[in-house]
């Protein structure tokens, strides 16, 4: 269980004895691939826990993760207000998976999402500068959190316009740099390769989604090609069509806020649900099209599927239904090695989740204005 903590100890350790070329920072499972924030934020796990040989001084540190990541969750759907008290023990008691990932594994994906989460936080309560600068911190730290960034362009540029959303583009950037600046004076080209790498490959035998294809398929550029594809039309089909909804036309984000027909909603509980919904989108539709996904990938999402499932106007009668998708998809995540049955299964649900994403958030059809009757309406007696 200790494999991955071991590599990442073995990662660090190279920056603490004075490695500054990226190239060189190395563990048992393959070269360091994730960027400068990583380095330092398990730099620091690394002396706490005495060079890495504290193992369960570790594990307690992201069991107080597992708590804060809860609690940040917890901020967001009470300020939603849309899914039901009894999902949140599915949340936190029914999935061994997510236990493993946080707290037996000891990955850095849960460090990422957990700054993700109190980044969303920090959205909701329009702090969009300090919001920016714990999300690029979160990227940081692993590559996934760029599924959010469409939607959070999107935000910024309905919030901001153009203009106004370049100097939180910038924070995100600037953060970038000056946590890179050190490995970027020795070997920038080494350090942008390694650290964020779009086209690196992945091993056929971890996928949990792409199982059921045959493994030459899998590794195909026009298949992986595809993919990207499908996920940019979904998102401008969403950004289009769900994530709008103003009546001016969507090139109208580009103008300053103040110089538009209609101008941004104020705070509202129905701006926060919309917000968090374009958030929650954005990285699902990225998970739907990921060229693979392992088993500690489930973090990137898992905290999210209860909001998508219940965002959306639910009659009683349909709980259950979300119920037995959220356990299939538990299931799925469950089932080691994968097999052609689970990863089918899994775009199955996914499947499941963006039709009701789609359908569940249409917007509702423009009333028809009454037919004038035929008949002239009976004059009063005053007027006779």
């Amino acid at each position: 269980t200790e494999i991955d903590w071991k590599a990442y100890m073995e990662e660090v350790e190279g920056f603490a004895n004075g490695t500054l070329d990226y190239t060189q920072l190395k563990g048992d499972t393959g070269p360091l691939v994730y960027p400068a924030g990583f380095v330092y934020i398990f730099l620091g796990l690394y002396y706490a826990t005495g060079r890495g040989t504290d193992i369960r001084l570790a594990q307690y540190i992201f069991a107080g993760l597992y708590l804060l990541n809860l609690l940040l969750v917890f901020r967001i759907y009470c300020r939603t207000n849309k899914v039901p008290p009894y999902v949140f023990f599915f949340m936190c008691c029914a999935s061994y998976r997510i236990h493993s990932i946080f707290v037996l594994r000891l990955f850095n994906d849960p460090v990422a999402m957990a700054i993700l989460f109190l980044a969303v936080n920090l959205f909701l309560e329009e702090h969009w500068s300090w919001g920016c600068l714990l999300f690029s911190l979160a990227v940081s730290v692993k590559m996934n959190i760029l599924l959010f960034a469409p939607g959070l362009l999107f935000l910024l540029l309905q919030r901001f316009g153009l203009l106004g959303c370049i100097p939180k583009l910038c924070i995100c950037a600037l953060l970038q740099v000056i946590l890179g600046l050190p490995f970027l004076l020795v070997n920038p080209v080494g350090y942008l390769t390694r650290s964020f790498d779009l086209g690196r490959q992945f091993q056929f035998k971890w996928t949990v989604n792409w199982r059921f294809l045959p493994e030459e398929v899998f590794h195909n550029r026009a298949f992986h090609a595809a993919l990207l594809l499908a996920h940019l039309a979904g998102l401008a089909l969403f950004a289009l069509h769900r994530w709008h909804r103003s009546k001016d036309s969507i090139l109208a984000l580009l103008k300053d806020p103040a110089e538009r027909k209609h101008p941004s909603p104020p705070l509202t509980v129905n701006n926060i649900l919309w917000q968090v919904f374009v958030l929650f989108s954005s990285n699902f539709l990225g998970v739907c099209c990921s060229r693979s996904l392992h088993y500690q990938f489930y973090v990137w999402y898992f905290h999210t599927l209860p909001y998508l499932l219940w965002c959306t106007p639910t009659p009683k009668l349909t709980h259950m239904p979300k119920v037995l998708l959220l356990g299939v998809i538990e299931l799925c995540w469950n089932t080691y090695p994968s097999t052609v049955c689970s990863s089918l299964s899994l775009h199955i649900c996914h499947g499941l989740v963006l039709l009701q994403l789609w359908y569940g958030t249409a917007p509702p059809p423009a009333p028809h204005a009454p037919t004038p009757s035929r008949r002239p309406a009976p004059l009063s007696k005053k007027a006779q």
